[in-house]
C-alpha cells in the first residue's frame, strides 16, 4: 500500500509539471509521514544526511572549473586545435566540432556545457563553410552528450556515491567508450560529408599544428591533471576536483588573462545555482530511494527476476528500453538516484559487473540527452541555433542512431568498458 501510495502521488506531480526534485521528496515526505513513525524534523535530518558524502564534494568544483574554461578562451583554443588536426578532412569543421567536443568534456565535465562551449563558436563556422544547417546541427548536439560520459563526469560520480563503487574506476571506465562513440560520431559526419559533395583540402602545415597546440596545452592540461592525477595514485577524484579548479582559475585569470576578477564572482554564482540544482536533486532522490530500500522493494524486484529465469542478456535489454525511456523525461542524476538501488541488486545477482554496469546507464543518459520530448541538449541546441525543437531532434537523427548502435556494442561486450580499469587496477 505504501508503495502504490508513493508512486502514485510521485507520478501525479509528474503530470502536474512540477520539477522533478519536489516530485521525488513530495511523494516521500508524504508517504513517510502516513506509514511511519518518522517525523518531518527527522525527514529534514535524513536529506541532509544523504549528501553528506565525500565524493559529492567534486561535483561543485568539477562546475566550476568547467564554467571558468568555458566562459575564457580555453574552448575557442581547443576548437582551432582540433581544427588543425582534423579539419582538412571531409567533413572537416564538423568533425572538429566532434573532436574538439571530446577534448571538452573531458575538462568540463558537463553535456550541455560542451554544447554551449563548442556549438556557440562551431555552428557559424559550419554554416559558413557552405554545410546544411541540419548537418551543423547534428553534429553539436550529438557530440555534446560525449560530456557526461568522458572522465570527468557528474553523472559518473552521483552513480559511484549510489552503487558505492570507485569513482577512479568509473573514470577509467569511461575513457574507451568516450572515445569509441567519438570515433563513431566522426566517422558517420565523414561518410556524410563525402556524400554531400565535400572534399579533402591541404592539412595545415605541422608548425602551425604544434602552434594550435601550444596555445591550447594550458587548457588542455586540465586533462592531464585529472586523469593523470587519478592514474597515478596522486589524487582522488574530489581532489583531482580541487586541483582542477585551481588550475582552471590560474590558466583563465593569469595566462589566458580572459577572466577578470570582477567576473568571478558571477562565475561562482552560476556554478553554485548549478550544485544547488543538482545537489537538491541527489538529496531528495537518495530520500526517495531510502524509503525503497526499507520496504525491500530491491530484493523483491531481484528474487522476482530470478524466479522468472531472466538472463543477464535480457535484463540487460529490459535495462536499456527503461533507461531511454527515462532519460527523455527526467534529469540524468535523478535516474540514477531512482534506479540504480532499484536496478544494481539484480544486475550483480545476475554476474555483471557494478562499473560496467555503471556506463551502460550513462550511455542511455547520452542518448536520453538528445532524445524527445525534453532531451536537454535538444533545447540548449534549439536556443543557440534558433531552429525548432522538432527540426533539431530530426537533424540529430543519424547521429542518435550511432549512438544507439555505441551502447549495443557497449552493452553487450564489457571488455570495452572494462579494458581500461583493469589495466590500471587489476581485476
Amino acid at each position: 500500500m505504501s508503495i502504490a501510495v508513493l508512486f502514485a502521488i510521485f507520478f501525479l506531480l509528474v503530470i502536474l509539471g512540477t520539477p522533478i526534485a519536489i516530485c521525488l521528496g513530495g511523494a516521500t515526505f508524504v508517504t513517510l509521514l502516513l506509514f511511519t513513525s518518522i517525523s518531518p524534523i527527522e525527514i529534514s535530518a535524513m536529506m541532509f544526511e544523504k549528501v553528506e558524502h565525500y565524493s559529492l564534494m567534486a561535483i561543485p568544483m568539477f562546475i566550476f572549473a568547467g564554467n571558468l574554461l568555458s566562459k575564457g578562451s580555453a574552448a575557442q583554443r581547443i576548437i582551432e586545435f582540433a581544427k588543425s588536426i582534423v579539419g582538412h578532412l571531409p567533413g572537416g569543421l564538423p568533425i572538429s566540432a566532434i573532436f574538439a567536443s571530446i577534448i571538452f568534456a573531458a575538462v568540463s565535465g558537463s553535456s550541455p556545457a560542451t554544447v554551449v562551449a563548442i556549438g556557440s563558436i562551431m555552428f557559424g563556422a559550419i554554416m559558413q563553410a557552405g554545410y546544411p544547417k541540419k548537418y551543423a546541427v547534428g553534429t553539436i548536439a550529438t557530440a555534446g552528450s560525449l560530456g557526461i560520459l568522458i572522465p570527468p563526469s557528474i553523472v559518473l560520480i552521483v552513480y559511484g556515491v549510489t552503487a558505492e563503487v570507485s569513482i577512479g574506476k568509473l573514470f577509467m571506465a569511461g575513457v574507451v567508450p568516450g572515445i569509441m562513440l567519438g570515433i563513431m560520431l566522426i566517422i558517420v559526419t565523414y561518410i556524410g560529408a563525402r556524400r554531400l559533395g565535400f572534399e579533402k583540402i591541404e592539412p595545415q602545415p605541422f608548425k602551425v599544428r604544434l602552434k594550435k597546440m601550444k596555445d591550447a596545452a594550458w587548457g588542455l592540461m586540465t586533462i592531464v591533471i585529472v586523469i593523470g592525477g587519478i592514474y597515478g595514485s596522486i589524487f582522488t577524484p574530489t581532489e583531482a576536483a580541487a586541483a582542477a579548479c585551481m588550475w582552471a582559475f590560474f590558466v583563465s585569470v593569469f595566462i589566458y588573462r580572459d577572466i577578470k576578477f570582477t567576473e568571478l564572482y558571477a562565475t561562482a554564482l552560476e556554478s553554485a545555482k548549478t550544485t544547488a540544482m543538482i545537489m537538491f536533486i541527489i538529496a531528495n532522490a537518495m530520500l526517495f530511494a531510502h524509503f525503497l530500500t526499507i520496504e525491500n522493494i530491491p530484493q523483491m524486484i531481484t528474487q522476482a527476476l530470478v524466479d522468472a529465469n531472466v538472463n543477464k542478456y535480457m535484463f540487460l535489454l529490459m535495462v536499456n528500453l527503461l533507461l531511454i525511456l527515462a532519460g527523455s523525461f527526467m534529469e540524468p542524476s535523478a535516474i540514477i538516484m531512482i534506479l540504480v538501488p532499484l536496478l544494481l541488486p539484480v544486475a550483480v545477482a545476475l554476474g555483471i559487473d557494478p562499473i560496467h554496469f555503471g556506463i551502460v546507464i550513462t550511455v542511455n543518459m547520452e542518448l536520453g540527452m538528445v532524445s524527445p520530448p525534453v532531451g536537454l541538449n535538444l533545447f540548449v541546441t534549439s536556443g543557440l541555433t534558433g531552429m525548432s525543437i522538432k527540426d533539431v531532434i530530426i537533424a540529430t537523427f543519424p547521429w542518435t542512431m550511432t549512438i544507439l548502435a555505441g551502447l549495443i556494442a557497449i552493452t553487450y561486450i564489457p571488455e570495452i568498458t572494462l579494458f581500461l580499469p583493469n589495466i590500471m587496477y587489476g581485476n
